[in-house]
C-alpha cells in the first residue's frame, strides 16, 4: 500500500488520467477535493512545460471567462525545488496567466509531490487532454520523455493514450529543417503537409513552393513524389517545365502579337518543342495569318532582283 507522495501512487494516478489527481473520478467527494487557494504571486511556470506558444486570442477569451466565473479547474502544482515558499505549475499555466489578465489574485491548486519525470509526464498529458499542443511541441515532449526519462515509444504511447505509429510519426517531425519546423509551428503548414515533406529530398524548397502555390496535402504528396531523386519525369511534366529565358520569350511574343503565347520545350536529344498562339476570334486569326505572310524585312520577294557590284 503506497503513501502520499509515493511515486507508485502518482504513476497509478497518471495512468487513470488527471481526474485521479484532481478528485474527479466517480465516487470522489467533489471536483478538486484536495485543492487549496494559492496567491498567483507564489506560482511560477513549470520547467517541464511542453507548451511553447500560447494563442493571444484564446488567452483573452479564457481571461474573460475567468473574470466572469473564476478558475473552475484547479491547477496542479509542486513545491519549487529552488525557491522556498514558491510553487511550480505542472498543469494549468494557461489558467494562471488568464487569472493574471483578469486581475484575479488567488487560484485553486492541488499540491503534489512529483519528480521532474512525473512533472513532465503530467504536463504533457494535461496539454494533450485539455488543449492541443502544436505537432512540434508534442514531438519535443515525447523526445524529452524518451531521452531524459528512459521511456520507449511503446511506453510513451501508453502514457499519453496515443497509438505507437502516431508517436513515431510525430517524432519524425524533429528531423525537418528548422525553417520548415517554424512553418509548422506557426500553423502555415499542417501536420499533413509536414508528414508529406518528410519524404522530400529538399523539404525546405518544397515547403516554400507549397506555400507559394497554396497546395493542399494531397497536392503536396504528389509534388514530393514527382521530385523524388532518380524518378523519371513524364512527357507531360517535361512539357510543363520552363526556364526564365523561355518565360521571357513567351512574354515578348505575346506583347508583339497581342495574343497569348506559350512555348514548351523538350530537353532531350531529338525531341521537339511547341509554340501555341491563342486567339479568341476569326478576326484575330486572320490578322495573325496576314502578319505571318508578310515578307521578312531585308529580303526580297520572289522575282525581285538585287544589283550586283
Amino acid at each position: 500500500m503506497s503513501e502520499p507522495g509515493d511515486p507508485r501512487r502518482e504513476r497509478r494516478g497518471l495512468g487513470r488520467g488527471l481526474a485521479a489527481l484532481f478528485g474527479e473520478e466517480e465516487g470522489a467527494e467533489g471536483p478538486g477535493r484536495g485543492a487549496r487557494r494559492l496567491p498567483i504571486a507564489r506560482l511560477k511556470p513549470g520547467r517541464m512545460q511542453p507548451r511553447v506558444r500560447m494563442d493571444g486570442e484564446q488567452m483573452r477569451a479564457l481571461a474573460d471567462s475567468v473574470r466572469e466565473k473564476g478558475v473552475l479547474q484547479p491547477l496542479l502544482v509542486r513545491a519549487a525545488p529552488d525557491e522556498p515558499g514558491m510553487f511550480e505549475i505542472v498543469a494549468g499555466e494557461r489558467r494562471w496567466r488568464a487569472a493574471q489578465m483578469a486581475r484575479v489574485h488567488e487560484v485553486p491548486a492541488v499540491v503534489c509531490e512529483l519528480t521532474d519525470g512525473e512533472a513532465l509526464e503530467l504536463a504533457l498529458v494535461e496539454n494533450l487532454q485539455r488543449a492541443d499542443l502544436t505537432p512540434l511541441e508534442e514531438a519535443a515532449g515525447y523526445c524529452r520523455l524518451m531521452e531524459h526519462h528512459g521511456h520507449t515509444q511503446e511506453e510513451v504511447s501508453r502514457l499519453v493514450g496515443r497509438s505507437r505509429p502516431h508517436v513515431a510519426n510525430i517524432l519524425r517531425l524533429l528531423t525537418l529543417p528548422d525553417p520548415v519546423k517554424m512553418m509548422v509551428d506557426s500553423g502555415r503548414l499542417s501536420m499533413g503537409h509536414a508528414r508529406a515533406l518528410l519524404n522530400a529530398a529538399d523539404p525546405g524548397a518544397v515547403a516554400e513552393e507549397v506555400l507559394r502555390r497554396d497546395l493542399n496535402v494531397r497536392a503536396t504528396e504528389r509534388l514530393v513524389a514527382r521530385r523524388r531523386p532518380g524518378r523519371r519525369r513524364t512527357a507531360r511534366e517535361r512539357w510543363r517545365e520552363k526556364d526564365a529565358d523561355t518565360l521571357m520569350l513567351e512574354r515578348e511574343l505575346s506583347a508583339d502579337l497581342g495574343l497569348r503565347c506559350a512555348i514548351d520545350l523538350f530537353r532531350g536529344a531529338g525531341e521537339s518543342g511547341r509554340l501555341t498562339i491563342n486567339f479568341q476570334s476569326l478576326e484575330q486569326l486572320d490578322a495573325l495569318v496576314a502578319r505571318l505572310r508578310q515578307p521578312t524585312p531585308g529580303r526580297g520577294t520572289e522575282g525581285d532582283g538585287e544589283s550586283g557590284g
